[in-house]
């Protein structure tokens, strides 16, 4: 691997943190189709290498989300136990695939988590103008059965995505449970974590991870992560949901540009 091009990994991981750390997201969804659109790799190793930079990025996140705003451990301990046997499950599944089927699955997933953003983000610009609030029942609590459930569903997404259970996540716990929008990305990101590791040592046993394209990624990425997470706590939050509806929007085109 020549000089040039892990100085380009490590800048691209520098972006990807950056970003990740903003939209609370890990950065997998951004690298894995610039793997696959730059470096020509199937969607599987795309979303094997993805995994080496996703999980010290997600722990690094974890970190300074931690240092902003407390995060309920008990909740997110049993989201985490409830992911990591269904993320082998679905890293299983995802290896045995075709990768322009699993490319496709993955594009049209990421469609409708973006369009529930912009509905999200929508439904939220018309209440701010509302001069009178709706009134509404109490949101459920976010339990530590409820966040194990949620976590089974996610770590299968997230094993089969090789990313995507937080991005699962965050949604659900903003409009189901009614947390802030930095509360559930960080909570998505704790139980995701085990389930991220149990991923990356499946698809690296299959072979499906390029280690010397993966750890400059991740040695970019972890210098940014800081500053994205900062940024996230200042913006504003339908602003922050609108800037993540847009990412995925992105990432979609991309998808659907390599296809």
């Amino acid at each position: 691997m020549s000089l040039w091009l892990i100085a380009l990994c490590l800048g691209a991981g520098c972006l990807i943190g950056f970003l990740g750390g903003v939209l609370g997201i890990g950065g997998g969804m951004i690298a894995i189709p610039a793997l696959v659109l730059l470096m020509g790799m199937s969607q599987q190793l795309a979303q094997g290498t993805a995994l080496i930079m996703v999980l010290p990025t997600i722990m690094m996140a974890v970190r300074k989300y931690n240092q902003q705003t407390r995060i309920d451990r008990r909740v997110a301990l049993a989201g985490a136990g409830g992911a990591v046997v269904f993320t082998w499950v679905g890293a299983r599944l995802a290896l045995g695939i075709d990768s322009s089927t699993l490319r496709l699955s993955f594009a049209v997933f990421l469609f409708f988590i973006a369009l529930f953003y912009a509905w999200q983000t929508w439904r939220a610009g018309v209440a701010a103008r509302s001069p009178k609030p709706a009134a509404g029942r109490a949101a459920p609590v976010f339990t530590p059965r409820r966040a194990s459930v949620l976590g089974v569903l996610c770590g299968t997404l997230g094993g089969f995505f090789g990313v995507g259970g937080a991005v699962l996540a965050v949604p659900i716990i903003t409009s189901v449970f009614r947390l802030p929008q930095t509360t559930a990305q960080a909570l998505a990101l704790c139980m995701v974590i085990p389930g991220s590791a149990v991923a990356l040592v499946t698809y690296s046993w299959a072979g499906q991870a390029a280690w010397l394209v993966g750890l400059p990624l991740a040695a970019g990425s972890l210098l940014f992560v800081p500053v994205g997470v900062r940024l996230a706590y200042k913006l504003p939050e339908r602003k922050l949901r609108a800037c993540f509806a847009a990412m995925l929007f992105a990432t979609v085109a991309l998808l659907a540009f390599e296809s």
